[in-house]
């Protein structure tokens, strides 16, 4: 008897245990319909990736032709995995305005990738800075002390001293191939060096290798490191020797500030007033003697920033306008007698000639818009969840803008891959980050603030350049107009051409 009653009671316990279990999970399976109902979730279009890998495997070293590719078949918002990142791809204007206009804040963060990190002092630059207090205040000292309209003229003597040397070497070797790629760039170098450190560096060894390490610090910003998006696959990052590369190249570009640094503060005067010549180390100088916020890192970094947009980006436009002008008689002959109408006998092209070259304009808007100096616009990252056109993105995923694409879109652009400049003669469409079908240089709080330094250095050479000599190819072949690897994107085939000088 007492055996049944202690069975009975095992039974009842196991059936109020059954049905305490069975009630709970009806109850979470109603709450996960609830939320798949409620909650579900649309995400942008994604072509198929492999396990591991994501879409890893559908990128060449060119990844912004890959991009067109892809964003053809699957839309101009497209959702790729890099290993375990998302990664939006933004392939239309429209598109881009969205991140960048109406959803800006969303979008302001940048990732935090190792060879950032490495080179450009931990974040203390204002490219890749995170975005919060410091990058605000460091942007502040970079467009309102550095880079403000006021102090762009201020280094109009610099420009027309390097660009009249530029020109003197040209007319010597008048009639024989000169190699412009090369020239360009360290043109462009030469002028940010006067502007930012007080004199020319290119002929000394400090200066040679400087020049170096800053080609090769473009191109290790934008390799893709499998480590950052498989961290269990760093190790080939170490066994590739791209870690190593980072690190020589943080190395050898910190050697040469800190001498720079160290020569300006044993010579530093007390006063901006005090000085005929003043440069970027000068002002940074004085933020870091009354800004405690302001570090030598933060200097250093900076400086970085100077470099990499006044230096590469520019020679990268010079060198795409020639380019085209040369592929495009028709063109430079019109270019050529706007600009020589313009200054006649005169010597010296001045900033009033320019302002009156509307075909000179057209010309570079053109070639910006076939040709941008960054492809791919520099990453951002959502740091909230966020709609995009009917899409959900999650926080943390990284956004590139295809600017590649945007210049080539046909609902944008009549017959998008001809070089064609009088599309922009009655047109209002500039560059500056207000019309999303022409941002070469990005919009938003993360445009890039050193767009008339550089507009400055272009149109002045390329206008010396067409007025004083006529051009041909070297060898009067068709030319390889690929691009190279690189955050910036340089000719894979340097440029040669023959000037003769105009009588």
């Amino acid at each position: 008897m007492q055996k049944m009653e202690e069975l009975e009671l095992e039974l009842e316990l196991e059936m109020e245990l059954f049905i305490v279990v069975l009630m709970t999970c009806m109850s979470m399976m109603v709450v996960w319909l609830i939320r798949k109902r409620g909650g579900r979730k649309k995400v942008p279009p994604s072509p198929r990736g492999v396990p591991v890998l994501g879409n890893l495997h559908q990128l060449s070293l060119l990844p912004h032709r890959d991009f067109l590719v892809l964003s053809k078949k699957h839309g101009p918002l497209m959702l790729l995995h890099f290993g375990r990142v998302p990664v939006l791809v933004v392939s239309s204007a429209d598109a881009a305005r969205e991140i960048m206009k109406n959803h800006d804040l969303s979008f302001a963060d940048r990732p935090r990738y190792k060879a950032h990190k490495k080179i450009l002092y931990n974040g203390k630059d204002v490219v890749f800075a995170p975005y919060g207090e410091y990058w605000r205040q460091a942007k502040g000292h970079f467009i309102l002390k550095l880079l403000s309209n006021k102090r762009v003229q201020s280094f109009r003597p610099i420009r027309q001293e390097e660009t009249a040397l530029f020109v003197h070497i040209i007319r010597e070797s008048s009639g024989r191939p000169v190699n412009l790629s090369h020239m360009f760039f360290n043109f462009t170098y030469d002028g940010v060096c006067r502007s930012a450190l007080g004199r020319t560096y290119s002929q000394s060894d400090k200066g040679k290798e400087f020049l170096v390490l800053m080609m090769q610090m473009t191109e290790a910003l934008g390799a893709i490191s499998i480590g950052e998006f498989i961290p269990w696959l760093r190790w080939i990052d170490r066994i590739n020797g791209f870690d190593e590369k980072v690190d020589r190249i943080a190395a050898g570009l910190d050697g040469v500030l800190e001498t720079v640094i160290q020569e300006r503060l044993g010579n530093q005067v007390e006063s901006l007033e005090d000085k005929t010549e003043v440069d970027f180390v000068d002002i940074l100088l004085q933020i870091y003697t009354h800004d405690v916020s302001t570090n030598r890192d933060s200097i250093k970094a900076i400086i970085l920033d100077v470099f990499g947009a006044g230096t590469d980006t520019s020679a990268v436009v010079l060198e795409w306008t020639m380019t085209e002008l040369l592929r495009h008689p028709k063109a430079m002959l019109k270019l050529q007698q706007e600009v020589r109408g313009i200054i006649g006998h005169k010597k010296d092209i001045t900033d009033d000639d320019i302002d009156r070259m509307h075909y000179l304009k057209a010309v570079i808007k053109e070639s910006l818009r076939l040709h941008p100096p960054f492809p791919l616009l520099l990453p951002r990252v959502a740091t909230r969840d966020v709609k995009v056109k009917g899409y959900d993105v999650a926080a943390g995923t990284v956004v590139m803008v295809s600017f590649w694409a945007i210049g080539r879109d046909p609902e944008l652009w009549d017959e998008p891959d001809k070089f064609m400049p009088e599309r922009f003669l009655n047109s209002s469409i500039d560059f500056k980050g207000v019309d999303f079908e022409l941002i070469p240089f990005g919009a938003g709080r993360r445009g890039c603030p050193g767009i008339a330094y550089s507009m400055a250095v272009i149109e002045l050479l390329v206008a010396n350049l067409v007025a004083k000599f006529d051009w041909k190819l070297a060898d009067g072949k068709d030319l390889d107009m690929n691009e190279g690897p690189g955050i910036t994107a340089h000719r894979v085939v340097p440029l040669h051409a023959v000037a003769t000088v105009v009588a």
